[in-house]
């Protein structure tokens, strides 16, 4: 590696978490790592989690669960996002399961499937928006439809606002949920509600539900800032690093980047990262503070695609280590500055930035 910029991933916090985990919720878990795991490596991740408690991986994209099977990881994989009918016969091949809500989906996919059966969960819309079948008609229409070339394993929904202590909706789509199923319970090996945030907020109820999902939780981080006393006793696997590569005094009146929206009002010191937003770091981290030395240093003028400048108390050598996120400095702080969500802070950095596992 020459570039001095990376990421850290703390192993053992990830274990940790899966562990603390598993001891509130008696069902089985799957450990969600798609999108490379929020940022933190699908392959890595998926087997700390298998390790320690993970009986299953949910992914978002075939191509995701391609990779982990290509890894050596056999146990099994649910594909959460809607595929197109001829990727039934590559699923089956790699022994992966797919998500499926219509039963003109099966009469195409059977077409492309060969003698291995394709394993499939149900995804029902229970408010979401988003994807599934809405209907007891359409769910009863597709288990018509599903013969001997289908093993109908599951069946789910995903709520919307289960981060929400408050809300009406989770409820509601609790209640649409259990309706539907009404009679079915038997028909399925697994059924699943529940994310990171439903997972905690349904421990200890008696719900006829046997698998969560599990995801921004594995990471160490809270699905929202009002679930964050359920999860106190997460710890966070996630650190941003860079170093200074260059040191220099400017006195006042100059400007900084692109724009020069910043100007000196006095001498300051200014110190240039090497990370930019080519890197996931976008420009309106700009103002941002990052820890440099143990001094929270702003982020001054525009970030550009492959550096930003920050104002330095005093003159530190060049090397010195930069942190954008971790240790002092939140990434929930970030994500507000953002106006966004962790979610999207970690899964926007980039594979430019190599992963460290520590």
């Amino acid at each position: 590696m020459f570039r001095p910029s990376w990421i850290e991933i703390d192993r053992a916090a990830i274990k940790h978490n899966v562990i603390e985990i598993k001891k509130r919720i008696p069902q089985a878990l799957m450990a969600v790592v798609k999108a490379n795991a929020y940022g933190h490596g699908a392959v890595e991740v998926a087997k700390i989690a298998l390790e320690n408690g993970a009986t299953m991986l949910g992914v978002a994209l075939l191509e995701e669960a391609i990779e982990l099977r290509e890894a050596g990881i056999e146990a099994p994989i649910l594909v959460m996002e809607a595929q197109f009918p001829e990727t039934a016969g590559v699923a089956a091949d790699h022994d992966v399961t797919l998500s499926v809500f219509s039963a003109d989906w099966l009469r195409e996919a059977r077409t492309h499937l060969s003698d291995r059966p394709l394993t499939v969960h149900v995804k029902v819309d229970t408010g979401m928006g988003r994807l599934g079948l809405r209907t007891r008609a359409e769910l009863d229409a597709l288990l018509e439809a599903a013969d001997d070339r289908f093993v109908v394993e599951g069946i789910y929904t995903h709520f919307a606002t289960a981060d929400e202590p408050d809300s009406q909706l989770y409820y509601e789509q609790q209640e649409r949920f259990g309706q539907l199923m009404d009679g079915l319970h038997s028909r399925f090996r697994y059924i699943h509600t529940s994310n990171s945030a439903g997972a905690i907020r349904m421990a200890g109820e008696d719900v006829p539900y046997n698998l969560v999902r599990v995801g921004i939780a594995i990471y160490g981080l809270y699905p929202s800032a009002e679930m964050a006393s359920f999860y106190s006793f997460l710890r966070p696997a996630f650190t941003l690093k860079s170093k200074l590569m260059q040191v220099k005094r400017l006195e006042a009146g100059q400007t900084i980047s692109y724009g020069a929206t910043y100007t000196t009002t006095e001498d300051e010191w200014i110190g240039t990262v090497p990370v930019g937003y080519a890197d996931g770091w976008i420009r309106k981290a700009s103002g941002f503070e990052v820890d440099v030395n143990g001094h929270h240093c702003p982020i001054v003028g525009r970030v550009c695609m492959d550096r930003f400048m920050v104002r330095l108390p005093e003159e530190l050598p060049v090397g010195t280590v930069v942190t954008l996120i971790g240790g002092p400095v939140a990434i929930d702080e970030l994500a507000t500055h953002l106006e966004t969500i962790n979610y999207e802070v970690v899964c926007q950095l980039t594979n430019r930035l190599p992963r460290r596992y520590v």
